[in-house]
């Protein structure tokens, strides 16, 4: 699943990260096999406005080598469970449209609904890219 994130983060930014989760009562999941992280997911603030407090974004990324074996659909089935328990009310997943659809068809799968789409909103690899936007009730 891919991120548009340029640059890999430092370990002292997924400190911060992890710290920042732990604060907001907002889970961040790590998947690992032999001692590798194989995958991550958290769920953060939707904006930052008091009005969207129950609603979250979620980001998920599962390494390369590590797709279609169910990590990414474990993070995901784990992490709305984990923000339903914290009270949050909706997620949305915001997902670069790419000729592979695997992180769509995973969200909808696990109950998203396709809620519309932002064209060439994102930038990489030096090229505009369009985002569709998915939503999912928590409880």
């Amino acid at each position: 699943m891919a991120t548009f994130d340029e640059t890999p983060r430092l370990a002292e930014a997924w400190a911060a990260l992890a710290d920042r989760q732990a604060d907001l009562g907002l889970p961040f999941l790590v998947a690992e096999s032999a001692g590798q992280v194989t995958g991550y997911a958290y769920a953060g603030p939707w904006r930052g406005r008091p009005g969207y407090r129950y609603s979250v974004e979620d980001s998920i990324f599962v390494a390369a080598d590590r797709t279609g074996q169910g990590t990414g659909r474990q993070l995901l089935s784990q992490l709305i469970s984990a923000c339903g328990h914290a009270g949050m009310r909706q997620m949305i997943a915001v997902i670069a449209v790419a000729d592979d659809r695997s992180s769509v068809r995973l969200h909808e799968a696990l109950g998203f609904a396709q809620a519309g789409r932002l064209h060439a909103v994102g930038y990489k690899h030096g090229q505009w890219i369009d985002t569709i936007m998915l939503q999912r009730a928590l409880g």
